[in-house]
């Protein structure tokens, strides 16, 4: 299914996959500071054990100042560019040579202390073969043999250094294995989240799908049974399309209703004016009761659709419709000779009411038989989400002036046809209130077509 930027899946994913983002950026950020930091302590104490060898293999020497004992030494000193150091000074200077690591291979270390710790100074300084090292220092006395004061002591500075490149390297294949981790992890979580919201939405997309079919006529309530959090709204839903229907049903009652008691008192108006005879006023009243009558259908029709047009779930088969109408209207019209063909497929739906359909249907039938010499056509096709109907005769057709006159209301373009001239305006008016339209054009044998375009299901 299609995933719409501006849905709520959507930005329930960009919300969760953003922090879920954020989440992992600051977790490896820390992980990796807190290794580099281990690492780093680690480092650090591998040097003070080789400085706490160099202290346990010293003994003082007249001559040297310092003597080591190598099988206490750490092997690497004795490589050279090995990458752990130490070199050895006299605190006084000049007091002895200053011994260096045969690694160093006769450089010497310049120390740049930055902390202490106890007897301890860590600092860096630059390494043979531009390598970057951290060292750790120690000051180291010793009794000086040399003169007869047996107060007298020598000290030295020792140091050692290594270099930190391994620390580096460690910290690189840590982050690089972080990195690749946090990635397939932050993938799993998003694809997790996506599952997780197109699941939890599942119940909203029934309510979607639900009301669909009781649109297009295929149910008349929420069917199914939904989550707690959801069920409440489709009660709502439910409780709401029944007082739709209630209220339409209501509005009908009241339409037919005032129908029966509007044409009564008219029915007897003409009955009384029919039984007076031949009178100015007679015929008057005669005229304002057909004005009436024709009103009165008028709205009364317009009401009708208009409740039914707001009530959900109206779905209507045009084939079955055509074929009544054609058959009925056939019948009227066959002292006539006139022939009436319909083509219309057998899936087609209007979504609206039967009556309503057969209302502007049979008004556009109806009149093409009226004017038509021979034959009517009728045919019925969908055009995207639009059902169209198109009525054509082969009579005489009108002017584009005459069919632009002959939607108006009560016009009537000759009065020797039997009609009230409110059979378009009806039509038009109905087919308004859907969302469609009504246009009249010239049909292919010359007389009128009428085209009724209207909503479809399906």
């Amino acid at each position: 299914m299609k995933l719409r930027l501006n849905s709520l899946a959507a930005r329930l994913i960009a919300t969760a996959a953003i922090w879920t983002l954020l989440g992992l950026v600051l977790g490896g950020l820390v992980l990796s500071a807190a290794f580099r930091s281990a690492a780093q302590s680690s480092f650090d104490a591998a040097l003070r054990t080789d400085l706490d060898g160099l202290a346990v293999a010293a003994s003082f020497d007249p001559e040297l100042g310092m003597a080591l004992e190598q099988r206490f030494l750490n092997a690497s000193f004795a490589r050279v560019y090995s990458g752990l150091y130490f070199q050895i000074e006299p605190e006084i200077a000049g007091q002895s040579p200053v011994q260096t690591s045969r690694s160093l291979f006769g450089a010497h270390i310049t120390p740049h202390i930055t902390s202490r710790q106890g007897a301890l100074s860590w600092g860096d300084a630059a390494g043979p073969d531009n390598q970057h090292l951290r060292l750790v220092q120690q000051r180291i006395e010793f009794p000086d043999t040399t003169t007869p004061q047996p107060d007298d002591t020598r000290a030295f500075k020792v140091t050692v250094a290594g270099d930190s490149a391994a620390v580096d390297a460690q910290v690189a294949r840590f982050n690089g294995t972080l990195i690749w981790s946090f990635l397939l992890l932050g993938v799993g979580l998003v694809v997790a989240v996506f599952l997780q919201v197109r699941i939890g939405l599942l119940p909203l997309r029934r309510v979607a799908t639900a009301l669909s079919r009781i649109r297009d006529g295929s149910a008349q309530s929420l069917e199914g049974d939904f989550p707690a959090e959801i069920a409440p709204l489709a009660g709502e839903l439910n409780s709401l399309i029944a007082h739709s229907a209630e209220v339409v049903a209501r509005a009908r009652t009241h339409v037919s209703n005032l129908a029966h008691f509007l044409k009564t008192p008219l029915s007897v108006l003409a009955s009384e004016a029919e039984a007076s005879g031949p009178s100015p006023l007679a015929e008057q009243v005669r005229r304002q009761v057909f004005t009436m009558r024709r009103q009165v259908d008028h709205y009364l029709t317009r009401a009708r659709a208009a409740g039914n047009v707001s009530a959900l779930g109206n779905r209507t088969q045009v084939a079955p419709v055509l074929s009544d109408l054609t058959r009925v209207l056939s019948r009227i019209h066959a002292a006539r000779g006139i022939e009436i063909e319909s083509e219309c497929p057998p899936g087609l739906f209007f979504r609206g009411e039967r009556q309503d359909l057969e209302e502007m249907t049979g008004n556009l039938i109806d009149n093409a038989c009226k004017w038509a010499r021979h034959l009517v056509t009728v045919t019925a096709r969908r055009d995207g989400a639009m059902l169209v109907l198109e009525i054509a005769d082969d009579g005489p057709g009108l002017t584009p002036e005459e069919r632009a006159r002959v939607g108006t209301r009560g016009e009537r373009l000759d009065e020797s046809v039997p009609g009230s001239g409110l059979g378009l305006a009806i039509v038009r008016d109905i087919s308004r209130l859907y969302g469609g339209f009504f246009a009249l054009d010239e049909a292919p044998a010359g007389g009128l077509l009428a085209r009724l375009t209207l909503p479809a299901i399906g």
